[in-house]
């Protein structure tokens, strides 16, 4: 029940979020010129993969030290906070050495966009609120923090500052701003530190394999866009950037889901239940996205011109990626249960053959079929990322699709047949 409210708080709060942020695309790509919007979203996909890089899988470490420890919470918190600390200064110096070495517009102002992921230091406070699967608090500060962005993107789009390094930090204010607010609200319940406190030992070396991973996957998401900005134009970028959000939008399930559920399959796979953990939470979480996915297939067109004017064009794409989509609610699962048992090099593994795979046929489908290409690339990496998750957790004993429950994960392709069949009977035009 924790799992299941937990994911519902954080879905509401994440609907919340990805609307400021279809709504920032939509104001951004009124106020400026397509290469401009394109190169734009460029950025944004940058930083994503940015605060990916700044986490370096310490979060989940934390749980996996914590959850059934709550006195390491200071030591953890300690070493998890200067790891993030200085992956953050890392990565600052890496875009600054982007930006001024490629002479891009606006260097000095997406420079400082950069320096807010290292506030995600702070952020590790919500320790307090993820073990006990809590995130009513969490949510809300996350919602007001994408209101402050989307508020400070209109506000300059309205007084004529509409120039795409201004806009990068006016988005990152608001994040800066939400892990200020998150680590503020959080403090209240956290153990003390006693005086000397030493780092907690090993964290590093137990987070590298899944920040590594994680890097991984945020990079077979978004290095599309350096492909299609070398080989279609930055013109091309906006349209599937849009396209990208509309199916971030479906994701939320498989992220909440999993990152709730993550504590609980962790004590799982200590009991030695992870096997029927997993059958009870992947097939409803497949079904779920077979549903959501399969009910806007028909209306790809319809939906990305609605959000921004000539996003349609990349329509095709937003189907590979709805497709890509339901595979990752699967792999999701799979793979947290991978997380779950500390088999945490063999995600890696995983994640690090999805990127191979990724280049490999971006390289040849993007010059072929354009943005559409990459769509498709994105929906045959995602489908390795979760069968090689199976077979991970298959050499560990776990099966997750013994018995019955193969029936069960079934319907998830089943279910998304049938709902885009009768939604093509729906009068959306």
């Amino acid at each position: 029940m924790h799992v299941w409210r937990g994911t519902g708080l954080q879905i509401a709060g994440r609907v919340w979020s990805a609307i400021c942020t279809l709504w920032i695309y939509r104001i951004a790509g009124d106020a400026l010129e397509p290469a401009a919007f394109g190169r734009f979203t460029f950025y944004l996909s940058l930083f994503t993969w940015l605060d990916t890089f700044v986490a370096l899988g310490t979060g989940e470490v934390a749980i996996q030290r914590t959850a059934g420890d709550p006195s390491a919470v200071p030591a953890v918190l300690l070493a998890a906070r200067r790891i993030r600390v200085i992956a953050g200064l890392i990565g600052v110096l890496a875009v600054a050495a982007l930006c001024f070495g490629f002479e891009e517009p606006g260097a000095a102002w997406i420079v400082l966009a950069s320096c807010y992921p290292i506030t995600h230091s702070l952020e590790l406070s919500t320790l307090v609120w993820r073990n006990r699967i809590a995130w009513g608090k969490p949510v809300a500060i996350r919602a007001a923090a994408s209101t402050a962005s989307l508020a400070a993107v209109a506000w300059l789009g309205r007084s004529g500052g509409a120039d795409p390094a201004l806009l990068l930090v006016a988005v990152a204010a608001g994040s800066t701003l939400g892990n200020f607010l998150l680590h503020f609200a959080a403090r209240s319940q956290l153990p003390v530190s006693p005086p000397g406190l030493a780092p907690a030992r090993g964290i590093l070396a137990a987070a590298w394999p899944l920040g590594l991973s994680a890097l991984c996957a945020q990079a077979y998401f978004y290095v599309d866009n350096v492909f299609v900005r070398a080989m279609q134009g930055e013109e091309a970028l906006g349209p599937y950037n849009v396209a990208v959000r509309v199916m971030s939008l479906t994701l939320l399930l498989a992220q909440y889901a999993t990152l709730s559920a993550l504590p609980w399959l962790a004590r799982c796979a200590a009991e030695g239940s992870l096997e029927s953990a997993v059958a009870r939470l992947g097939p409803r979480i497949f079904a779920v996205a077979g549903v959501g996915c399969g009910l806007l297939w028909p209306w790809t067109e319809v939906i990305l011109e609605r959000l921004v004017r000539g996003a349609s064009v990349a329509a095709d794409s937003l189907r590979w990626l709805l497709l890509a989509s339901v595979a990752i609610h699967a792999g999701s699962v799979l793979l947290t249960a991978v997380v779950a048992a500390r088999d945490n090099r063999a995600k890696l593994a995983i994640q690090l053959g999805g990127l191979a795979l990724n280049v490999a046929a971006n390289f040849w489908a993007i010059p072929r079929y354009g943005i559409t290409g990459a769509g498709m690339t994105t929906f045959a990496t995602e489908s390795f990322v979760a069968c090689g998750a199976a077979i991970a957790l298959a050499r560990r004993g776990v099966l997750p699709f013994r018995g019955k429950a193969l029936l069960a994960w079934s319907a998830g392709p089943v279910l998304f047949v049938i709902c885009a069949w009768l939604s093509s009977f729906l009068p959306l035009e």
